[in-house]
């Protein structure tokens, strides 16, 4: 069995933040275009599962993934 990646936390400042803003912010991906694709063809998973919404607001704690690479919402 394979070790999950380790878990970045990113500090956003606030409670909530957008899907797609985070996935920038953190710096996962660097433009909009790029997330919006990668949302699209479900390659973005939040808590563990896939989800296409670019404007899902995420929540302290949560853990976002992409290519490997997991991060997870601080205030």
């Amino acid at each position: 069995m394979t070790n999950p990646a380790p878990i970045d936390d990113v500090s956003i400042g606030g409670d909530t933040i957008r899907l797609g803003q985070f996935l920038k912010f953190a710096g996962v991906l660097d433009s909009g275009g790029d997330v919006k694709e990668a949302i699209i063809d479900g390659l973005v998973t939040v808590n563990g599962e896939v989800d296409r919404r670019r404007g899902r607001q995420l929540q302290l704690g949560d853990i976002v993934a992409f290519e490997g690479r997991r991060v997870r919402v601080r205030p």
